[in-house]
């Protein structure tokens, strides 16, 4: 039986996340980690197509924090990339959808917010063991 690559399965996981989450007005696929979860999209940068990726999320007042932690990997997520070459986004949770601005957090509010992270999901303090660089945390602004 041949096996399927991780980077396919991954993307295919991917996909269906996105269409639960959508077609089930965010009932569905809305928690990870036991973090809630928005759909984030982006343009490419190099594409400039729409790309839409699930993230677990902080509140902070009317803001949404993400972390840009790629599972602890020593590179930065191609979603983190896109909105530091375009900050206007997408938000979408529980059903609702809005354009944001997305600010990318330096210096103690970052190390204050990333807490925060750490505090929500015990999973973002192996991130920051594993991934041997800052991850950066990211600020989602409704406008």
């Amino acid at each position: 039986m041949a096996s399927v690559p991780p980077d396919l399965f991954f993307k295919a996981m991917t996909r269906i996340h996105i269409f639960l989450y959508r077609t089930s007005n965010g009932k569905l696929w809305n928690k990870m980690t036991g973090m809630p979860v928005l759909l984030l999209t982006t343009t490419g940068r190099k594409s400039g197509r729409l790309r839409t990726t699930p993230l677990v999320y902080v509140r902070d007042g009317d803001d949404y924090l993400i972390a840009a932690s790629k599972g602890g990997a020593n590179s930065h997520p191609a979603w983190y990339l896109n909105l530091k070459a375009t900050p206007e986004v997408r938000v979408e949770t529980g059903g609702r959808a809005f354009t944001a601005r997305a600010t990318i957090t330096a210096g103690e509010e970052r190390n204050r917010m990333f807490e925060r992270f750490k505090s929500a999901g015990p999973n973002f303090a192996t991130y920051e063991q594993m991934a041997g660089r800052t991850i950066p945390v990211v600020r989602l602004t409704p406008v």
